[in-house]
């Protein structure tokens, strides 16, 4: 228990649910010392000296005197090694059996006693006592991973191995992933915890970690890119330090990434190559985004608080009064009976299916909330003790149902790693669809356990179904989320199954993009919280999670007109834009704000329909390519070390660059140009880039610049969609894609591609064909 805790802890001996949290943590201790024997003595372990090898498809076996490590290169180029008989699968990540392995990658003997496996697109080497370096093909060392060290208990039944390893790379290097990380995109040195964790109460860039965490590093060098993910779901912690480049002769200090693990095997991949190719390979290994439905591409209204069907009738009016375009509206845990899931207060919502038809008749969906415990003793509860032969929920170590306080009250949890639990939650929803629900929010799935102190989530010990493997919470805790997010994804598919879901979830694992995306959780309302969201947003797409977006104005606070109408600007430009605040908080309807607000927002969300076309084609990019709605400045360009050091501006697809006003009173700011002309949206003026510009960014304006050369597709003003193209530089082409919405279905959407070129005094735009095309806004003469 730390100081913050104990604070909290015994204010809320006050309230009866304070009580009730306080003796939930003791059952938890309880349970954990009951069911988790301590693991007493340890014996430390090395792989040993190299002893043989046995060539297999893609790579081989190495074994040593005491560890055997398996290498793979598969057919796609990407990596595997696993030690003391890890594999590939079965993995939460990993879609399917996972890619085949590259029949032309060959081990051969390496210098120094070690062995390599060669291939097209990188070259792995071990060294005789375990070391793993992974090369390009040109033989420059990207990272090199020291032997591994287990530490396992001396007594039997103790429990497993736990484990550490310690990569260096170049000393130029920058990390970036790691999951949702509020001190980002850049890791700085420090240490990040692999444990998805609920911060209790809003966050800022100092809090780690959050709610969802993942061992995904991506490290930028001058020598190349690539992606590290170690396949273990287990609590972890990663310790990060950039590296130092020596003056004149003086030797380099390279960057180190150690992991060090509570359990679990001691399995990674590695992904190399330019960092499009790189979240292209991550998204054929982990599985391909979730397009949303094209009404999720919208701006969305949440709050904690609407109470009934009359204030969301007069929320929704207030939109539609002064012309202000709204998607969708999003109910949260208080139009539940009794804040129970799959309930409605009837007496606030009599009629919630009359509602949602009234509001889609209007263009507006309503979005519920759905948290997974469920209430001890009432009927769905009762139901899941039905499920299969052990029930639906978790059990501890004896056997017994684990419980926890939440909102509810006393309430048990579904075991989302027993696929007869999954099919069962997500025939739910069906419940959930005939009250008018066109989308899902999951929330409080880390899963959270009100506890007065200590870690507020269920006993370690609690015992979860794993596949059919079985094991404990330590291993399952990290894909929790990611088991209700598929329960949920794959009823709604059989319920609906000629529409796209629209799922959302707070916390999640690697993968979770099949089923949907998140948003940032309870963020503090602050220009720090705000600076805070941006780095999320960023890291998650890195981590290749696409969809997201912040809490605009924060959850707890009362954001000042300024603060509010900056966070509405960069929310427009985010995948995710939704307003939403807690209970207690001050209103998020833009209008609220004064007329000089509700001015400038009418303008931002006249800007996101624009560009909603634009977002309906990164939406099924993403999905093809893996490539993130939002990117750093640097994906075009890592070689260029200052734009990976650029954290206030980001990449909006490949035609836009969007730079936030992330600073209270500022009215300019400085921005960052990768290589290439770009025009400013607003004035029109160009830029010439790589260098820093300084751009007007007064309250009503976000400074966004076009990439010379693109094509997008936007809204026009009778509402169809058209085309818009930037003049490319004198003397040189561009092009740009777009897919248009094929409907609500699963259909992939045509690619459309399109050049841009000078023809005399005129820019040509044409098909692929090289036909002219006819109604293009060109910009940028």
């Amino acid at each position: 228990m730390d100081g913050r805790d104990l604070v909290r802890g015994v204010r809320e001996l006050g309230t009866a649910r304070g009580r009730r949290a306080w003796r939930a943590a003791w059952r938890r201790r309880r349970a954990d010392a009951e069911g988790l024997l301590p693991r007493g003595a340890e014996r430390a372990r090395v792989p040993g000296l190299l002893t043989g090898t046995e060539p297999r498809p893609g790579g081989g076996v190495l074994r040593f005197a005491r560890s055997e490590l398996v290498v793979r290169v598969t057919a796609g180029g990407a990596v595997f090694w696993g030690w003391d008989g890890a594999e590939p699968t079965p993995s939460y990540a990993v879609v399917g059996n996972g890619p085949e392995p590259d029949p032309r990658a060959v081990l051969e003997p390496d210098t120094g006693g070690g062995w390599r496996v060669v291939s097209e697109r990188v070259t792995v080497a071990v060294s005789r006592h375990g070391a793993v370096e992974v090369r390009t093909p040109g033989g420059t060392v990207l990272r090199r991973e020291s032997p591994p060290r287990w530490w396992e208990p001396v007594e039997p039944g103790r429990g497993g191995a736990r484990w550490q390893v310690r990569g260096e790379v170049p000393a130029d290097a920058r990390f970036f992933g790691l999951g949702g990380r509020a001190a980002g995109p850049r890791l700085r040195d420090g240490s990040y915890r692999l444990w998805n964790t609920d911060p209790k109460g809003g966050f800022g860039p100092g809090d780690d970690p959050l709610y969802l965490t993942m061992p995904v590093q991506w490290v930028v060098a001058d020598a190349g890119t690539h992606l590290m993910f170690h396949d273990n779901t287990w609590d972890g912690q990663v310790v990060l330090r950039e590296g130092e480049e020596g003056a004149g002769s003086g030797a380099d200090r390279p960057g180190t990434a150690e992991l060090r693990a509570l359990g679990g095997p001691l399995r990674c991949w590695v992904l190399v190559g330019t960092p499009a190719r790189v979240l292209q390979g991550w998204s054929a290994l982990t599985g391909g985004a979730a397009v949303p439905p094209q009404w999720a591409l919208g701006y969305q209204h949440a709050r904690w608080g609407f109470g009934s069907e009359a204030e969301v009738r007069r929320v929704v009016a207030g939109y539609a009064s002064r012309g202000l375009p709204l998607a969708a509206l999003h109910l949260d845990i208080d139009h539940y009976d009794g804040h129970r899931v799959f309930t409605v207060d009837r007496e606030q919502f009599p009629d919630l299916p009359g509602l949602a038809r009234e509001l889609a008749a209007d263009g507006v969906r309503l979005v519920s909330i759905v948290d997974p415990a469920v209430k001890a003793g009432d009927p769905l509860h009762t139901a899941g003790l039905a499920v299969g032969e052990r029930g639906a929920f978790v059990r501890d170590a004896r056997g017994r149902e684990v419980r926890g306080e939440v909102w509810p009250g006393e309430c048990a949890y579904p075991d989302f790693t027993d696929p007869a639990v999954r099919a069962w939650w997500g025939g739910l929803y069906e419940e959930r669809l005939a009250q008018g629900f066109a989308g899902f929010w999951h929330d409080m799935n880390e899963p959270v356990a009100f506890a007065a102190f200590g870690d507020a989530t269920l006993p370690r010990s609690a015992r979860h179904v794993l596949e059919g493997a079985g094991g404990d919470h330590r291993a399952a805790h990290n894909v929790y989320a990611l088991g209700m997010a598929r329960a949920g994804w794959e009823g709604l598919v059989r319920l609906r199954p000629d529409e796209r879901p629209f799922l959302f979830s707070r916390s999640g694992w690697a993968g979770m993009q099949r089923y949907g995306g998140t948003w940032s959780g309870d963020v503090e309302s602050s220009w720090e919280g705000m600076r805070a969201c941006l780095a999320l947003v960023l890291g998650l797409g890195l981590c290749g999670v696409p969809y997201s977006g912040p809490d605009v104005g924060g959850f707890g606070g009362s954001p000042s007109p300024e603060l509010f109408l900056r966070w509405f600007q960069l929310g427009a430009y985010l995948p995710l834009f939704r307003t939403h605040a807690a209970i207690w908080a001050g209103r998020r309807e833009p209008w609220e704000f004064g007329p000089q607000v509700e001015e400038a927002a009418r303008a931002v969300l006249a800007e996101r329909e624009r560009l909603r076309p634009y977002f309906v084609t990164l939406a099924h990019l993403a999905r093809r390519t893996g490539a993130p709605y939002v990117r750093p400045l640097w994906w075009g360009s890592p070689e260029d070390r200052r734009l990976r050091d650029c954290e206030d501006a980001f990449l909006l697809g490949d035609a836009l660059l969007v730079a936030p006003v992330l600073e209270c009173g500022a009215d300019r700011r400085a921005v960052r140009l990768p290589r290439g002309r770009w025009y400013d949206t607003a004035t029109g003026a160009a830029h010439e880039g790589p260098g820093q510009v300084l751009l007007d960014a007064p309250l009503g304006r976000t400074p966004v610049l076009a990439r010379a050369g693109s094509v997008l597709a936007v809204r026009g003003e009778d509402g169809a969609v058209t085309l818009e193209a930037w003049a490319p530089a004198r003397g040189r082409t561009g092009g740009g894609v777009v897919v248009r919405d094929p409907g609500p279905g699963f259909e992939a959407g045509e690619v459309e591609r399109y050049a841009v070129r000078w023809a005399g005094e005129a820019v040509a735009v044409e098909d692929e064909a090289g036909e002219p095309v006819p109604g293009v806004v060109v910009r940028g003469l």
